[in-house]
């Protein structure tokens, strides 16, 4: 069946359909990673964006309930150059087309990625349709412009958690109690502290401090998220106290964000974030650790960024910079242990060279449990 992938530029791209047959609307962003697309598809950041695979071939080993990072997909559609038909691998319960229809997800196969994405990189991300229902470009093209924005529009609530619960107690970890606020987390995250021996119970995003602090965690987890940071003022409102508490606090409760968590701790310490051209989506992104001068290789997704010269008289470090823009990729307080990053050191897909912080974090934890 075709479908057209129509662009708020104008451009518009014809092709086949694949998955479900409908049509969606979203921000079109692109993903340099080779792997990991069931990953992608359920990362909670990716609500309400239109995702195009920039490796060509996607789907070849199928997928498994082992891969999913939340209990759904949440891309509002799927771009590639071509989907797999078959699936070859070991722990694969489906093709990628069978999990797509079954999870409601719009894909468009057959187009030119190369030229779409080149044409992101210019333009900057914007708004898209894909459809099999409507296949004229004219009128997408302005159906296109008139759907949802990303800046300013907080997407938290479509993803977080109903209610708060504990993170797999039956693996029996008795080490540093962690609440981590959901503001769309992925399960590597709860898995990574899990695996260190750490009790994780998980909040909803708008969980206020005097509900926190009544759990008494030994440390805060700020997690990953989709949406414009600074539209999240509940969450900001949130960190702000905590830091508050920590300021006058014997043993301060020890705090680690990634990706919208850090964030919102730029924005909670007095910082400002603006959106990024096309964002950083991928899992090669380096990054260099100003503190000890080693560069790693990151996983990223994001559209917004914490500008650095708004941090600019706050009791504030930077820790990390992107190698290929210089955008702030870390930070941390200066007198409390306060710290974040703009990439996943939980890393799915990807590299696992940032995996220490997880194991710096405990150790925070575990001396605020000691002091």
């Amino acid at each position: 069946m075709k479908a057209i992938l129509a662009l708020e530029t104008g451009r518009f791209f014809e092709g086949a359909s694949f998955g479900s047959v409908r049509e969606t609307s979203g921000e079109v962003v692109f993903c340099t990673a080779l792997t990991g697309y069931q990953e992608i598809m359920t990362d909670p950041s990716y609500q309400g964006q239109i995702v195009v695979m920039t490796y060509p071939h996607i789907g070849n080993y199928g997928v498994s309930p082992d891969f999913d990072e939340s209990k759904k997909p949440h891309v509002s559609g799927y771009v590639a150059r071509e989907f797999s038909p078959i699936a070859s691998h070991w722990k694969s319960v489906a093709r990628i087309e069978d999990y797509m229809k079954q999870h409601n997800v719009v894909g468009i196969e057959g187009i030119d990625t190369r030229a779409l994405v080149r044409h992101l990189r210019t333009v900057g991300v914007c708004r898209g349709i894909i459809s099999t229902e409507n296949v004229k470009p004219e009128g997408l093209v302005e159906r296109a412009k008139k759907a949802g924005a990303m800046v300013g529009a907080d997407l938290v609530k479509e993803v977080t958690c109903g209610q708060r619960y504990d993170w797999k107690k039956d693996l029996g970890a008795h080490g540093p109690r962690v609440a981590l606020m959901d503001f769309g987390a992925k399960f590597n995250i709860m898995n990574s502290l899990a695996a260190l021996g750490c009790e994780v119970t998980v909040f909803p995003a708008k969980t206020g401090f005097d509900e926190l602090k009544k759990f008494n965690p030994d440390g805060i987890m700020l997690s990953n998220g989709p949406g414009d940071p600074a539209a999240v003022t509940y969450g900001i409102d949130t960190i702000r106290k905590i830091v508050v508490h920590n300021e006058g606090a014997a043993t301060p409760i020890p705090v680690f964000g990634i990706c919208l968590g850090h964030q919102l701790l730029g924005l909670a310490l007095g910082g400002k974030t603006f959106k990024l051209k096309f964002g950083h989506r991928g899992a090669n992104h380096p990054v260099k650790d100003l503190t000890t001068g080693k560069v790693e290789v990151t996983t990223q997704n994001h559209g917004f960024a914490v500008d650095t010269g708004s941090l600019s008289g706050k009791p504030v470090e930077l820790t990390h910079i992107n190698l290929n823009d210089q955008t702030l990729e870390g930070l941390r307080h200066k007198k409390l242990p306060l710290f974040s990053v703009q990439y996943h050191p939980e890393a799915c897909p990807g590299p696992h060279d940032a995996h220490y912080l997880f194991d710096r974090f405990v150790g925070l934890m575990k001396k605020k449990v000691t002091a």
